[in-house]
């Protein structure tokens, strides 16, 4: 008896799930075949298990782009002149494609008449203003590399980064909030005082020639005004010229990585690295067939998740980028996607948690968000149940990836099952090769078994600025990077992140993954958001150490809480000690900075 005959009567009678019905088409045509095996098409969510190690290459028919940023900028001007490029709302902005354009020409030409030329370094050092993300594109019209420098870095951080990566210029507002931008620029380079037509030289930056202030005339810098009428014609046509000469291969983007082990280090990306990445993840989510995405984006620009998966793929899809405040507002958020019917949002976890807080149905009008992207640290289950849910955003996705890969590597397809969405971190990104190896032997372990994951592809940056022993340290000479994060995969390619090898728990010999501890937290209908560190013990080595914010108005205890873990979880991973805090230290992206966590816990607990 054939095998069609057999699986036909069942077929009529059983109602088989995507993925079964997926391999009894593939069985039917034949075509289930070794070669399968060995890679992974990514186009359309894959629904037959053919991963059969912990090793995926992600297939597609889509080509690579060759393009650079200007180029991709001026493809999407042209077929979309009066579409909204992009919206600040706090600050009354809105710019048509066409407008956009015209702006990022005149500071190009700023840049260029000023003295600035191909492969200098441009930091750009504030929250989420106009001028950064059109000093983002007029940088990379001639080649100027864009530094993107954190917006909280205080006086030490800031020097050590201009001084690594040589920097030329800085743009930067006055100040904002508590941070004085331009003090403390006035310390590092007292020159400035003197400085002739804003032009300078700078003993502690020796590579240091101008500031440049979006918001206020003050001596020694340079206004923005004063760039965007510098350049005229002449430079114009130089720009034209210039613009010709790039490669797509060329650095256009340094990014600092957070430095919560050391000193932070610059990922140099190029426009290879950057326009591809944001082109797949726009083609993932939907960016391609979707008619007028407008996207909430309160990530900040000076992070990739900002300047890639919002700065370029406005510039790559032609999507409109809604801004609601310079510094995260959750408030503003939940406004800006009512008043703009915005149909995307973005945010790294805590912001959700953050919207979720505060989110009345009956005050805000979310009706027009239809998808969205949670990435930037861990995204426990719960969270992204509840922003499907309670925010009706139903094709939200997970992306996972680093500042060193462009920076997505895994993300998740909109119309993934619920297990998928919450579980995982999605499936391999076109073009991407990604491996989990034992740490130790560095062996390909089994598929379902958690060991180091690796990404190899377009999307690995060129290195570190000015640091060959760490980008040595990172990428291998055959080319695979070292993402430090704990990973296990399944045989449809769905990667989950279990922890970072640095975060993991060593107790009494048993390993333990924060964030599985955390996921179950999470459950707990008290409990808003719950992180997870390792306490020194003497006897144990280490000991669990929850941290848990309490949703207003709940009252709970850490016996409560004890409780709740028991039988639940393996006792040596239910937490010796509960903490109960306001907050958490935080990066300006919203990551968790653990060893500070860590640090404080210890000294509260006396440890």
């Amino acid at each position: 008896m054939s095998a069609r005959i057999v699986f036909s009567p069942l077929k009529s009678r059983i109602n088989f799930s995507k993925r079964a019905e997926c391999l009894w088409a593939l069985w039917k045509s034949g075509g289930l075949s070794y070669q399968m095996c060995r890679t992974l098409h990514v186009d359309t969510p894959p629904c037959i298990p053919t991963v059969t190690t912990s090793y995926v290459h992600g297939t597609s028919t889509i080509s690579l782009l060759s393009c650079t940023v200007p180029q991709a900028l001026q493809a999407t001007v042209d077929r979309w002149p009066d579409r909204e490029a992009v919206v600040f709302m706090k600050d009354g902005i809105r710019k048509t494609f066409a407008q956009f354009q015209q702006d990022v020409d005149q500071a190009a030409a700023g840049l260029l008449a000023l003295g600035l030329k191909k492969g200098d370094k441009l930091g750009m050092w504030g929250p989420n203003i106009y001028e950064w993300i059109l000093f983002q594109f007029a940088t990379a019209k001639y080649g100027v590399v864009l530094v993107s420098v954190n917006p909280a870095y205080q006086l030490q951080e800031v020097e050590f980064a201009l001084r690594k990566v040589q920097c030329n210029a800085v743009v930067c507002p006055t100040q904002f909030k508590t941070q004085k931008y331009f003090e403390m620029l006035k310390k590092i380079c007292p020159e400035m005082e003197m400085a002739r037509q804003g032009i300078f030289k700078s003993t502690r930056l020796p590579d240091m020639r101008m500031v440049v202030l979006t918001d206020s005339r003050q001596p020694g810098a340079l206004h923005m005004d004063d760039v965007l009428q510098a350049g005229g014609s002449e430079e114009l046509k130089e720009l034209e010229a210039l613009q010709k000469k790039l490669s797509c291969d060329d650095p256009i983007n340094i990014q600092f990585t957070s430095g919560t082990t050391g000193n932070p280090k610059g990922a140099t990306l190029s426009h290879h690295n950057i326009i591809n990445n944001s082109y797949f993840i726009g083609r993932r989510v939907g960016f391609d067939w979707r008619p007028q995405v407008r996207v909430c984006v309160p990530v900040p620009l000076y992070h990739t998740f900002g300047a890639v998966g919002g700065g370029m793929c406005m510039a790559v899809h032609g999507v409109t980028l809604v801004f609601p405040s310079p510094g995260y507002d959750g408030r503003a958020n939940l406004e800006a996607i009512e008043k703009e019917r915005c149909t995307f949002v973005f945010g790294t976890p805590t912001m959700y948690i953050d919207m979720l807080g505060q989110y009345d149905q009956n005050k805000y009008d979310l009706s027009s968000l239809e998808a969205g992207i949670m990435a930037g640290s861990p995204c426990p289950a719960e969270v992204m149940k509840k922003a499907m849910n309670v925010m009706d955003i139903k094709e939200l996705v997970i992306a996972y990836g680093t500042t060193e890969n462009s920076p997505v590597t895994f993300i998740g397809f909109p119309r993934d099952n619920i297990e998928l969405k919450t579980e995982t971190v999605g499936c391999v990104a076109p073009h991407t090769e990604a491996k989990i190896i034992n740490p130790v032997s560095g062996e390909v372990v089994r598929l379902g078994e958690p060991g180091e994951l690796l990404v190899r592809g377009y999307c690995v940056m060129l290195e570190y600025y000015n640091d060959d022993a760490k980008t040595q340290e990172a990428i291998g000479k055959d080319r695979w990077y070292r993402t430090g994060d704990i990973a296990s995969m399944d045989q449809f390619g769905y990667c989950r992140i279990e922890g970072r090898m640095k975060d993991m728990i060593i107790r009494g010999g048993e390993n333990i993954y924060p964030a599985e501890i955390e996921q179950f937290l999470h459950k707990h209908p008290k409990v808003q958001e719950a992180q997870v560190v390792g306490v020194k013990d003497e006897r144990m080595g280490e000991e669990v150490c929850a941290c848990i914010k309490l949703k207003e108005g709940e009252d709970c205890t850490p016996e409560d809480i004890k409780a709740y873990c028991k039988g639940q979880i393996a006792h040596f991973k239910i937490p010796r000690y509960i903490v109960f805090v306001q907050e958490y230290p935080v990066t300006v992206t919203g990551k968790i900075q653990k060893n500070k966590l860590r640090a404080q816990m210890e000294k509260k607990l006396e440890l």
